[in-house]
């Protein structure tokens, strides 16, 4: 490794758990990959607290590097078809779908691949921390990392609906893309295996999908045998996990079986 190697550093934060993943650039390698999973859900300050720690207390995080993303993960967000966006109106956008507070700041991504603006409520206090530990740096909702993938994903042409669900430990984000384009996204929360597969269930519904043809693709914190994917496939007959090929080599120490977990940060550079 060289002292001068160009190094892009990803964090996703999560009030269920962080993840960070480092890109070097002059090698093309993912060198550093991590989960750290919380056994309860945090409130924002303690997640700040757990960042803290677990940044001043591995070197890896030491380093110089060029750039640095934050991936905010949570449930207020509400995207928007850019023809229709209007800056003035972001909480207007949200206070249907989500619980903000009147001083909430709040942001937006622009998708460009499908004209939509994502509103969404960062954790300004992780900003400033990262700010003030890193300089400069870029952040993004994590739901505007995952629709602009999937819809690059070469699957997505497919001329049949396919649903794709990217678990977290409490909530579940659900798109539905047909002919590359987006039909539906929307996050719902959930707290046992009931709720997962009932909110799954009402997508196919809505769309009046066809749980013995239309294909699920799955990414996130799930895996074969747990509670949730027993259900889905109990119900659905195609599931399976989503694959793809990155442009870079992963030589950080992980499971290689479980790419599909690490789905969002390492479709984030």
């Amino acid at each position: 490794m060289k002292i001068n190697d160009i190094k892009e550093l990803s964090i996703q934060i999560n009030l269920n758990g962080l993840s960070f993943c480092i890109l070097n650039r002059t090698t093309n390698e993912i060198e550093f990959l991590k989960t750290i999973d919380f056994e309860q859900k945090q409130v924002p300050d303690a997640v700040l607290n757990h960042l803290k720690t677990e940044l001043s207390s591995n070197t890896v995080f030491s380093e110089d590097f060029n750039d640095v993303l934050v991936i905010h993960q949570n449930e207020l967000s509400s995207l928007v078809p850019e023809e229709l966006f209007n800056a003035d109106n972001k909480a207007d956008y949200l206070k249907f779908n989500s619980k903000i507070l009147r001083n909430d700041f709040i942001t937006e991504d622009l998708i460009a691949i499908n004209k939509s603006v994502n509103v969404y409520v960062p954790y300004v206090n992780i900003n400033n921390y990262i700010f003030e530990t890193f300089g400069e740096f870029v952040y993004k909702h994590s739901s505007s990392i995952l629709i602009d993938a999937l819809i690059q994903n070469p699957e997505s042409t497919s001329e049949e609906p396919t649903v794709y669900v990217n678990v977290n430990k409490n909530t579940i984000e659900l798109l539905v893309l047909e002919n590359g384009k987006l039909q539906l996204f929307n996050v719902f929360e959930y707290h046992s295996k009931e709720d997962f597969i009932y909110y799954v269930l009402f997508v196919f519904e809505q769309l009046k999908l066809d749980v013995e043809t239309t294909h699920i693709l799955l990414s996130g914190n799930i895996v074969i045998g747990d509670e949730n994917f027993v259900m889905l496939y109990l119900y659905i007959r195609h599931v399976t996990f989503i694959e793809k090929n990155y442009k870079f080599n992963i030589v950080a120490k992980t499971d290689r079986r479980y790419l599909h977990q690490h789905y969002v940060i390492l479709n984030s550079f």
